[in-house]
């Protein structure tokens, strides 16, 4: 699995614990690679919060990628930037950041074609399944993904509306990791929740 196999991604709105305190709850639990997502602030404020989560991500030697903002993941040394397909072009973004970790956002195999030609460390495919957290248009669904999967070579990382109860079916499609936000967030207990999530990703390792 890439790095580990689950990419927790960050939001204000989705935790009333708050970024860092939901960060270090899904850490605890196992997870190792975390998605700074962040789209309310200032870009002050998300460079200083970017700081915190790479000392925090640091002390449990996990991963952080920082998404859209190729220069601040640069400016905290963070281990990545993910674009989305209207943030800076692939080209330049490898231009600065040399070789650190680029993610690109995909939603259709000519998008997922033209990540890999243009030297992405892996793909985010999606959204899977409906999802709230993010407008990213209709469900692609698990044929799309599995098809996705068997055409690009690099890790695909499947994302939008994956939960524990369809959790599996995502990871029988050959992906790389899957890519989680609210789906971690709904359960009563966060650490038994992210848990959960690390032992079934764990099984399919």
């Amino acid at each position: 699995m890439f790095f580990g196999g689950i990419c927790f991604i960050t939001g204000r709105d989705l935790s009333p614990l708050g970024v860092e305190d939901t960060v270090k709850a899904v850490l605890d639990a196992g997870v190792r690679w975390v998605q700074y997502r962040e789209k309310g602030l200032s870009r002050r404020e998300v460079f200083h919060q970017a700081e915190r989560l790479k000392k925090l991500t640091d002390r449990y030697r996990a991963l952080l990628v920082v998404n859209d903002h190729a220069d601040i993941a640069l400016a905290v040394d963070a281990g990545g930037v993910h674009l989305g397909q209207d943030d800076l072009p692939l080209k330049e973004a490898r231009g600065m950041m040399g070789g650190k970790l680029i993610g690109i956002s995909t939603h259709d195999i000519d998008q997922a074609r033209e990540a890999e030609a243009g030297g992405a460390d892996y793909i985010g495919f999606g959204p899977v399944f409906p999802t709230t957290t993010k407008d990213a248009g209709s469900p692609r669904g698990l044929e799309t993904l599995r098809e996705v999967v068997s055409i690009v070579s690099l890790p695909v990382v499947a994302i939008g509306g994956i939960s524990l109860d369809n959790l599996g079916e995502v990871l029988q499609q050959g992906v790389s990791a899957v890519a989680v936000a609210s789906g971690m967030l709904k359960g009563e207990d966060l650490h038994r929740t992210a848990s959960e999530f690390v032992k079934i990703v764990a099984e399919y390792s």
